[in-house]
């Protein structure tokens, strides 16, 4: 009986295989240059475990393209990183970084699981899956240890369960009625986009700052601004509820301009970091009950996907968007349209 480790992999599959090496290619290029230019010497190891994984990981992938037959995709090479260069970041930086990064993977890659059905790539997944968390629990630890990031919000614990007895529970926009406090589970989405746009606000600095092409430079200086707008408007929205907002003091971007990273390598990482920005958004909606909150998380929202929507322009406009396998244009490929 033919195992599923032989049947062709689906075009589900293979984008998502696609996907996979896009993401860990550019990944190993981050990674290369904070190793490069870490001092400490726990940073450096976590930071050449989860390198070496992810070398390991690129190493599988092409092996399934070559073993199917598919061209390999282009990805990101040594030519898109400069570890000589000066140092971008302050210390600690490059474990934050590394935390975005995993936090994006644990995700990226359950998703793909779940679309996988050859027994190999549901295993390799698997890994993919399980190393990210190792390296965001090693991430999020280092950072705790040394103070680098702060907790969320403590609200006191529950003593008894409670019921909404009115719809005035969803009410976020009467001016003439109390607003109820934010509920736990709505700290927690508005926290996620807080810390991840002060870490986001930061990495678009420090592209700014470094990027030779005139578009992807106001790309970025969009895209900081952008975060900062974010930050202050839901930092808002905890304060009204006397909820502490993340002040992270480590981490700042440096006053170098000379540039460790390819104007291309810098632009896909943007364009990742938006992808997560909306699909946050969207899970911070589903599971806010407050009114006003859907409200203003789909302003943020809208805002993400203009500036993602440009990313993707000026990545078409300057030769960086490579494109994913296709299927077949049958209209083309049709009798009658060939020589059209």
């Amino acid at each position: 009986m033919t195992s599923s480790d032989h049947l062709s992999i689906s075009g589900a599959e293979l984008g998502t295989l696609w996907m996979g090496y896009q993401n860990k290619t550019m990944n190993m290029r981050f990674l290369e240059y904070y190793i490069e230019k870490a001092e400490n010497p726990e940073a450096k190891d976590i930071l050449e475990s989860y390198y070496n994984k992810e070398s390991e990981h690129v190493d599988t992938l092409i092996k399934i393209f070559q073993d199917e037959g598919a061209v390999l995709p282009v990805g990101f090479t040594e030519k898109d990183v400069e570890p000589g260069a000066p140092r971008l970041f302050d210390e600690m930086f490059d474990i934050m970084h590394l935390r975005m990064i995993t936090a994006i993977n644990m995700g990226l890659f359950t998703v793909h699981l779940s679309i996988a059905y050859r027994d190999d790539i549901r295993e390799l997944y698997q890994r993919f899956t399980a190393d990210a968390q190792e390296a965001f629990d090693q991430t999020t630890g280092f950072l705790l240890k040394n103070s680098a990031i702060p907790r969320p919000p403590y609200v006191p614990m529950p003593k008894n369960v409670e019921f909404a007895r009115n719809k005035q529970y969803m009410s976020g926009f009467n001016l003439l009625s109390h607003k109820r406090p934010l509920n736990t589970v709505e700290i927690a989405n508005l926290y996620l986009a807080l810390e991840s746009n002060t870490i986001g606000s930061t990495l678009m600095t420090g592209f700014a700052q470094s990027a030779q092409n005139n578009d992807a430079a106001n790309i970025f200086f969009d895209g900081k601004e952008l975060a900062k707008q974010i930050v202050t408007t839901l930092s808002d929205v905890l304060r009204q509820s006397d909820l502490h907002t993340p002040s992270i003091w480590a981490g700042t971007a440096t006053d170098s301009t000379n540039a460790p990273f390819s104007d291309k390598l810098m632009m896909y990482q943007t364009s990742v970091f938006g992808s997560f920005g909306l699909t946050s958004n969207a899970i911070g909606s589903a599971f806010s009950l407050r009114s006003d909150l859907p409200l203003k998380l789909a302003k943020i929202a809208k805002d993400v996907f203009t500036f993602s929507k440009n990313t993707g322009q000026i990545m078409i406009k300057n030769g960086w968007m490579e494109e994913p396998p296709q299927a077949q244009d049958r209209t083309k490929l049709s009798k009658g349209q060939r020589n059209k």
